[in-house]
């Protein structure tokens, strides 16, 4: 190799350019290993979950007899086979056990596990128990909830600042409303599943879909009754997570550890979509009631809001969610004064949990509803009361919990879009359109978000990577967060390529393993990158400070002299291949592996005053949506959406590029055809693909721009300054529910506000289209 020519050619794979996802062709091709494809070692059992039929009763009598005799039954496991503490709150409130023992509080709580040869086995034996219920009262949402005094499963928030009822009342106008959010499944390709394997002593391992490790292992020991050190969880891959696989998979890592070390056999858990769906959380669903007053001009002067969710029987990560929904709800706008509310409502329901957005759409989109509403009030546009309404300068820039907001880009997203995207020219042609008073009703609506950057419980804003390389140069790398389809380890990858100047083909990333990197966060928050990005580089500068040092004393000369040039290393007049100097570098005995670590700075959140700073930086985008509907059905199709996102200088922006246009799909399917429907007796009737229906690759925008802010680059001192991609455009499927409601009212000459609620299912569309049409 011509050492001179390649250190003048950049390396391959470098951050800030596109590269294919490191697992792109074995995702297409079948090819990518995830849990399921594990050799099974010989004597493997398989273990299934037995549900409860009834929303909230008493156990009087569980006869497992006939589910122990069945064909290649094994045995069954019930609270009393737990050799630790029967619980995996993720918040350590004991108020989520395995195994319901006295009683049962949602339709579809496991009560026992079935372990058999077989997954077929223990699948039909499961449903052979007898139990007698006796029925006690039972609540599904949130109003219910209050009407029946059903309390809180986590301490409530408030956020407040100013006088706002004072305000309220002194208010040229006053617009009082009820928005009902419906909630979301996360329909993650690949299902829940683990795989555990015994060991000697108390080890045991546990191969797992989660997106959390660390609380996987902590929670496999709590149930065990064992130290932390004798649980490995394993994570290759994830067919998706989003949110639902953070805490929900401590129950199936906790069953099969428990079998297995029952049994002294590996034992694998895999349910079924419907069992899956039914025994795991969802997006919350959110009640919320609000009041706006503003002037002549539709200049907000007060906002006061409760947001009621459906949190289900236990506090999972209710109390966190429902915080980040009122950090969330000013969205991109300044309130001078407010007051806002939550209310983390207990429900006879499954436990809700983490989503993409993490509560921060609810909060958004019931910001999104107050700039509806005034503009139909003052008969404006929405986008010019959003404009009036940004945040801004000379005080206009202290959020509801008291963070000030230094980096306000979202007027200069929202211009550069309105130019591109012809807003005005469009929207006065629809105008025109929606005056003909044809059946066909066009809608369009331009939405901005800010999103907050950062885990709001601050010890989870740390990270940690090992980091070796080897003596022919090649390079293993392991962080702490998990790869669930975004492509983090493309993007981690590229930064110690980056950092260490060598192709990217010389980077090999492994598995997730709580034994190779300690106490870890979840892969959420949209934090991945950021936090892992950092731990990793922190680990490549340790041994590019040591490999500088060895370079400065071996050849006699200053550090200054030693450069890292692309797959090459220059010392003086001299330049080698970066293998030929690693090479000498072990042969010197120079260490060549570093753990890094990361923790973000400036973050601090006082929960009991509601002030703080708990984002690290604020994320930014917007969207325009122009949808079209029949008045005569409700049906509508998405004409056209385009996107720009802010992700400050992107570390991979093809990658960017598609996690923003699956956030915004995911987003609008949230908004218009995702229902959650339980019936009458609590039973989740929404259990399956043929009855939930996730957006299809017909119903995406029929033109569809997505570009990233180029200019755009992170004030604060992120990894390269990039900024975190993961979360925040989901909220700009919003744009198509404002467009499907500035659609509907024209049937009423756009003088009221359709109050649509989410989805906008058609049968919501028409009704709302009838509604104003009496």
């Amino acid at each position: 190799m011509n050492v001179q020519k390649s250190a003048n050619a950049p390396i391959k794979g470098a951050v800030n350019t596109d590269l294919r996802h490191d697992s792109a062709i074995k995702h297409v091709t079948g090819r990518a290993e995830y849990c399921d494809d594990i050799a099974e070692p010989i004597g493997t059992l398989h273990a299934y979950l037995g549900l409860s039929t009834k929303a909230h009763a008493l156990l009087r009598d569980v006869d497992l007899s006939a589910v122990r005799a069945a064909p290649g039954v094994v045995g069954v496991l019930t609270a009393d086979d737990i050799p630790g503490v029967n619980d995996v709150s993720p918040t350590g409130r004991n108020d989520e056990p395995i195994f319901a023992t006295e009683k049962v509080e949602f339709w579809g709580q496991p009560m026992f596990a079935v372990v058999a040869e077989t997954r077929d086995a223990a699948r039909r034996a499961a449903k052979l128990a007898q139990v007698t219920y006796e029925d006690l009262p039972h609540a599904l949402d949130p109003e219910a909830a209050q009407e029946a005094g059903m309390g809180y499963v986590t301490p409530p928030l408030t956020l407040k600042r100013g006088e706002a009822e004072s305000a309220m009342s002194k208010a040229a106008h006053r617009i009082k409303g009820k928005l009902r959010v419906g909630g979301q499944d996360h329909m993650y390709l690949e299902g829940h599943i683990a795989f555990a394997i015994p060991g000697e002593d108390d080890d045991v391992i546990v191969h797992s879909s989660t997106q959390h490790p660390s609380e996987a292992q902590h929670m496999v020991a709590h149930v065990l009754g064992v130290p932390s050190n004798a649980v490995t969880i394993n994570v290759r891959r994830m067919g998706g997570g989003f949110g639902g696989k953070e805490t929900q998979m401590n129950l199936f890592c906790s069953v099969a550890a428990v079998a297995a070390k029952k049994w002294n056999r590996g034992v694998k858990i895999r349910p079924d979509r419907d069992d899956d769906m039914s025994a795991t959380g969802k997006r919350h669903d959110f009640v919320i009631d609000y009041e706006v007053g503003f002037d002549d001009d539709g200049v907000i002067e007060a906002v006061t809001g409760d947001f009621a969710a459906r949190c289900g029987f236990s506090s999972d990560l209710s109390g966190p969610v429902t915080d980040r929904a009122l950090f969330h709800a000013d969205n991109a706008y300044y309130y001078p004064n407010v007051l806002l509310n939550s209310h983390p409502m207990k429900t006879n329901t499954v436990s809700n949990t983490a989503f993409r957005g993490f509560g921060g759409p609810q909060g958004v989109i019931a910001a999104e509803r107050i700039m509806e509403e005034i503009a139909y009030h003052r008969g404006l546009d929405s986008l010019e009361v959003r404009k009036r309404n940004f945040y801004g300068d000379n005080g206009r820039d202290v959020t509801p919990y008291h963070q000030t907001v230094e980096d306000n880009i979202a007027p200069r997203i929202c211009q550069e879009l309105e130019d591109s995207a012809d807003y005005r020219a469009r929207r006065q042609a629809i105008l025109e359109w929606n005056a003909k008073g044809g059946t066909i009703r066009k809608g369009i609506a331009l939405t901005p978000v800010k999103f907050g950057i950062s885990f709001t419980a601050t010890w989870y804003n740390q990270a940690g990577a090992l980091l070796h390389i080897y003596s022919d140069g090649s390079v293993h790398l392991n962080h702490g967060g998990t790869e669930m389809g975004q492509g983090l380890n493309t993007k981690i990858a590229q930064i110690v390529a980056d950092e260490l100047q060598v192709d990217f083909d010389m980077i090999k990333i492994t598995k997730t393993t709580t034994e190779k990197v300690p106490n870890t966060s979840a892969t959420a928050a949209s934090s991945g990158s950021d936090l892992n990005g950092m731990a990793a580089r922190d680990a490549a500068r340790q041994i590019k400070e040591r490999l500088v040092a060895f370079a400065a004393e071996h050849w006699k000369t200053d550090a200054d002299a030693v450069r890292f040039l692309p797959n090459a290393v220059q010392v003086g007049d001299e330049i080698m291949s970066s293998r030929d100097f690693i090479k000498q570098a072990y042969m010197a005995r120079v260490h060549l592996s570093a753990a890094g670590f990361y923790k973000t700075p400036k973050i601090h959140w006082d929960r009991e005053t509601g002030q703080g700073r708990p984002f690290y930086y604020y994320a930014y985008g917007a969207a325009c949506s122009e949808v079209s509907v029949d008045t005569l059905t409700g049906e509508y199709r998405v004409e056209r959406t385009d996107i720009l996102h802010d992700v400050g200088k992107s570390l991979n922006p093809i990658l960017d590029v598609g996690q923003v246009e699956g956030a915004f799909i995911q987003g609008m399917g949230w908004l218009t055809t995702e229902e959650l429907w339980w019936d009458a007796q609590g039973q989740l009737r929404t259990h399956a693909p043929s009855t939930y229906k996730i957006p299809l690759a017909s119903d995406r925008p029929r033109i569809f721009n997505t570009n990233l802010a180029a200019w755009s680059e992170n004030k604060e001192h992120t990894i390269k300054r990039s900024k975190a991609v993961g979360e925040p455009p989901f909220m700009l499927g919003i744009s198509v529910f404002e467009a499907l409601s500035h659609a509907v009212a024209s049937i009423a000459d756009y003088r009221e506000c359709p109050r649509l609620d989410a989805p906008a299912t058609p049968e919501r569309v028409l009704m709302a289209v009838e509604r104003l049409k009496g």
